[in-house]
């Protein structure tokens, strides 16, 4: 069971992790400058990313609810974010892959054909926005504000100690999910 010290913790970790989260997507352009911090800031955005997943659905399994086999009952509850947490995921990951990875390919191909680039690798005060990732952008950003909304509305939902408990809710539900 989850104490109240332990609960401390973890929901002061989640909080850390999106707030970096938080202020990477918001100041993370400021760095253009040094492509080589931007890249490092993005995998540990990543990887923050992943880690808050981690924590909730550990979370999740050491609820009663999920330890009684009412998981369905939880995914119900949790879909929304399990869903957004991936989606945003995986736009992060695009659109840093593209802003650096794609773009550096790009200068070094354009270099080979001597052709006068202006992408992020060779001058970074010069940045290319093509409509792809303009529109990546715009989605990742979307997503973003949806999960940092969803993921602050399930940690508070997971303190409630109903979830940890056998209640009289708890014992409903798991006779209409007998049923």
């Amino acid at each position: 069971m989850l104490q109240t010290n332990n609960y401390s913790l973890v929901l002061l970790i989640q909080l850390a992790l999106l707030t970096y989260d938080l202020f990477v997507n918001s100041f993370s352009e400021l760095l253009r400058a040094a492509p080589v911090i931007q890249l490092v800031l993005f995998i540990i955005q990543d990887i923050a990313i992943l880690f808050n997943v981690i924590i909730i659905l550990l979370m999740l399994f050491n609820t009663y609810v999920f330890q009684v086999g009412l998981v369905s009952l939880l995914l119900e509850r949790f879909r929304a974010l399990l869903l957004l947490s991936a989606l945003y995921l995986g736009l992060s990951i695009s659109l840093h892959c593209w802003i650096l990875v794609l773009q550096s390919v790009g200068c070094v191909v354009s270099v080979c054909k001597g052709v006068e680039s202006n992408l992020r690798w060779l001058d970074s005060n010069h940045f290319v926005w093509t409509d792809g990732l303009q529109a990546l952008f715009v989605f990742q950003r979307l997503a973003a504000v949806l999960y940092y909304y969803f993921y602050k509305r399930t940690t508070e939902y997971l303190g409630d100690p109903r979830l940890y408990e056998d209640s009289l809710w708890l014992r409903n539900a798991f006779a209409r999910a007998r049923q």
